[in-house]
């Protein structure tokens, strides 16, 4: 599978060139296994890019009225978009070993700062005490911390150091809830490019427990409905980001029955029934937000990144909004002054550049003056900073 039936895929299935955009949220997020919930505004974003006539209430509906859509910690510790139906698998294939990681994380961190002897007990108790919190109803970390005594405190980090801070305990304590499937995000009482999160028991949010299954079956659903979107992957991009182990993606691997296939530069893998070529696809442009799922979803990027990497990507791997040509990335964009504002990196051509402003003006239009300020933008469109004066 070359590059060329790479990007058509990517086209195709990501749901990103024209023709191939859906009708739902629900459908965008099928599109790409789950939408990226980490910077507020991209979410939103990432579905506009992907739904014909998208507006904010069709996301807000879906998270908050029909709960169709729920926001839930997984993979690689980051925060998803994730289907009803698909959030069972997320839970037993990824979530489950992030609650792990978090819980003995929280415990080393109260146990160095001297707040307690025994973590593990302090751990239970104020768990135990968020969620009787909650039995009444969503409410705000800050709520339920005045509600709940042993939820105050905080912990001091890097001291002397230039990041030096602190982080309050109840927020780590929702993020080990969160991330164990106990509680989810109920509401957003901020606007749609900033996230105020109330939070509610789980069970009474979704009307009934996440149900549980196996790790590895969950594990081999998930690689395969990544293969489906993704596919060809080689297995470091599986591994990454699934946010698993080599083992455990090897055999999820064996599991799904998926076959290896030559790429342009090693060796990747597809299901069995996705070989063929799905044909080329018409010259399209997109404009995806920062940490989009599409820029996102492979540890391996040159095939669609080529030498842009430092320019797109920060120094820890987290992508800045970014424009596309047929299924590569040929620069960023942010908003200034209530328009969006393009930065290519190479000459694209007159009809390339007359679809990309097309789709500039077009998200400008639909931002009506709202600015975004992503959470990571790309180095590109981030203004260099000053040398001190003197």
């Amino acid at each position: 599978m070359d590059v060329a039936e790479r990007r058509a895929r990517l086209a195709r299935r990501h749901a990103v060139a024209p023709p191939f955009r859906v009708d739902s949220v629900e459908a965008a997020a099928e599109a790409m296994v789950c939408l990226h919930g980490t910077d507020p505004a991209g979410l939103y974003l990432s579905a506009w890019a992907r739904t014909d006539g998208f507006t904010v209430p069709d996301l807000d509906r879906a998270l908050y009225d029909d709960r169709t859509l729920v926001k839930h910690l997984a993979m690689r510790r980051t925060l998803f978009a994730v289907t009803r139906d698909l959030l069972p698998v997320v839970q037993a294939a990824s979530s489950d070993r992030v609650a792990g990681v978090e819980r003995r994380r929280l415990e080393k961190e109260v146990r160095e700062a001297g707040l307690v002897e025994d973590a593990e007990r302090w751990f239970d108790e104020v768990t135990a005490a968020a969620v009787a919190g909650l039995a009444d109803g969503p409410l705000t970390a800050a709520q339920l911390r005045d509600r709940e005594p042993v939820l105050e405190g905080s912990i001091a980090y890097g001291h002397g150091k230039s990041w030096a801070g602190s982080f309050a305990v109840v927020s780590r304590v929702m993020t080990c809830l969160q991330a164990a499937g106990t509680i989810v995000r109920a509401g957003n009482l901020g606007s749609w490019t900033s996230s105020r999160p109330t939070w509610a028991l789980a069970s009474d949010w979704l009307g009934a427990e996440i149900p549980a299954l196996p790790e590895d079956v969950a594990r081999a659903q998930l690689v395969e409905r990544w293969l489906r979107r993704f596919g060809p992957g080689t297995t470091l991009d599986v591994k990454w980001w699934l946010g698993s182990t080599l083992t455990a993606v090897r055999q999820a691997l064996r599991d799904v029955g998926a076959v290896e296939v030559a790429l342009h530069d090693g060796t990747g893998w597809v299901m069995p029934d996705d070989v063929d070529p799905v044909g080329p696809v018409a010259p399209w442009v997109a404009l995806l937000p920062a940490l989009d799922p599409t820029t996102m979803g492979w540890s391996e990027r040159d095939w669609y990144l080529g030498p842009y990497r430092a320019q797109v990507f920060d120094s820890v791997g987290n992508g800045g909004a970014t424009v596309w040509v047929d299924g590569r990335i040929v620069g960023g964009w942010s908003t200034k002054d209530g328009a969006v504002d393009l930065v290519l990196l190479e000459d694209v051509g007159a009809d390339a550049r007359a679809a990309l402003d097309a789709e500039a003006d077009r998200l400008t239009a639909w931002l009506h003056g709202t600015p975004v300020m992503p959470r990571f933008p790309a180095p590109l469109v981030t203004p260099p900073r000053r040398p001190p004066a003197g």
